[in-house]
């Protein structure tokens, strides 16, 4: 029998072997890229089988006897090569067709919006690296090595990029990468390490500049759906999803210790990385820039913080106008919480009021120790404008609603007597 011969065969037994349900709903054109290697080896074994029994029978000088065994043991051999490459054949069609999709899944409507916020928000949001100049201290070579990254967003067409303080702190290099991964050096127009808030600027087409749709904080309830889009571990553009946790949550600054009021809590994850980014709405407007995490591992543990809007507009301002933060200051130095509840009363204790500092042009008196050593207590800040101090962050708040050039009343505990104290509030200086 010739090798055509046993193909012919070979195809003529797998046509008439019964199909299963599944393989009618799948066209075997369609199959075909699903099949192993098994499936398309098969006919070839089979063929290369019916060849050399071919060639073995038209040489073979064996009896009689001998060729008529050698015959059905080649039988035996070519019937069980065809049914198992049939067999391996029709199973992977069958398992092909388990694995079609015939109509695409539908998503619901709360997905369709997250999509969509997502689609139309990561534009505005960028990859800021941070690179740090680092001496060798072997060949004092002068080289840029990575000292961490963050995010940020597009604040306006002018190429202005917002971010947190802590991202570009220490830095000498940085660079912002775009949405369409274009990159760009940036450079650092202000910024206010009281409130971590920084202000870049890079030039960029305006084309490639999409400013995020900027909202408001005043009004936020707890319970609110909220989206945080971030670059976490380096892994760009990342979206979590979460509620409001809690609202005026207070937090330190990562930069001066100062505390940071009114600051939104959130369960969506944030991580190192997120950093800068936008915490959005279920509108799609920014309520809030993503500064830190709770958490004893550093990684999301479902408590996140949030500089509102309203805080970091106040700012932008400011910075992008004058470089600088132009709030006011009372010009003191004062003891920490812990110390001054030791002593039983409820306040801030003047550790120390510079003569050249409102304050101390004012008649505050500082701490100070006597010609034998002794501690003299300053003045105690026990209330400005009529609202109660019983702490510095009750005395940061108070401050952050004033004006430089205003004149507040400052009522302070001096011994055991209460006075009252004009002092006008002044900038605050560069240095600090």
């Amino acid at each position: 029998m010739s090798s055509a011969a046993l193909d012919s065969t070979f195809l003529a037994t797998s046509t008439k072997l019964p199909r299963s349900n599944s393989v009618r709903k799948l066209p075997l054109a369609r199959s075909l890229p699903q099949l192993n290697r098994a499936t398309l080896i098969a006919p070839i074994v089979v063929s290369a089988l019916g060849a050399e029994f071919a060639r073995s029978d038209s040489e073979s000088e064996l009896d009689s006897g001998n060729g008529v065994k050698k015959l059905v043991e080649s039988l035996f051999v070519l019937c069980t090569s065809v049914a198992l490459s049939a067999a391996l054949f029709f199973a992977d069609i069958d398992s092909a067709s388990a694995f079609v999709v015939t109509t695409p899944r539908k998503l619901q409507s709360d997905e369709l919006a997250t999509v969509r916020l997502f689609q139309e928000n990561t534009p505005s949001v960028v990859y800021i690296t941070n690179l740090a100049a680092r001496q060798d201290a072997f060949t004092l070579d002068v080289l840029e090595v990575p000292q961490g990254s963050g995010s940020g967003l597009v604040w306006d067409t002018q190429g202005r990029i917002v971010t947190n303080y802590h991202v570009i702190r220490g830095a000498s290099d940085l660079k912002v990468t775009l949405s369409d991964q274009s990159t760009y050096d940036a450079k650092v127009v202000g910024f206010d390490q009281d409130k971590d808030v920084a202000v870049l600027s890079i030039e960029a087409p305006k084309g490639k500049l999409r400013p995020i749709p900027i909202g408001v904080s005043a009004d936020l309830l707890v319970g609110q759906k909220v989206y945080a889009i971030g670059n976490p571990f380096g892994l760009d553009h990342t979206l979590t999803t979460g509620i409001i946790s809690g609202l005026r949550r207070e937090i330190s600054s990562a930069a001066t210790g100062r505390p940071i009021q009114d600051v939104i809590q959130t369960d969506a994850a944030i991580n190192p990385g997120n950093s800068g980014g936008p915490l959005i709405d279920s509108a799609g407007n920014l309520i809030g820039i993503n500064t830190a995490i709770y958490s004893p591992s550093g990684a999301s543990s479902g408590v996140g913080f949030s500089i509102p809007i309203d805080t970091v507009s106040s700012i932008v301002d400011q910075l992008v106008k004058f470089g600088k933060v132009t709030g006011p200051i009372l010009g003191i130095k004062f003891a920490p919480d812990q110390s001054v509840e030791q002593l039983g009363v409820s306040g801030v204790l003047v550790l120390d009021a510079p003569p050249n500092g409102p304050a101390g042009k004012a008649g505050l008196q500082s701490t100070k120790r006597d010609a034998y050593g002794r501690l003299i207590l300053g003045d105690i800040i026990t209330s400005v404008n009529g609202k109660k101090v019983a702490n510095g962050s009750d005395l940061y708040r108070i401050l952050d609603q004033c004006k430089v050039g205003d004149t507040v009343e400052v009522e302070v505990l001096r011994g055991d007597k209460l006075e009252k104290i004009p002092v006008i509030l002044e900038p605050k200086p560069d240095s600090s």
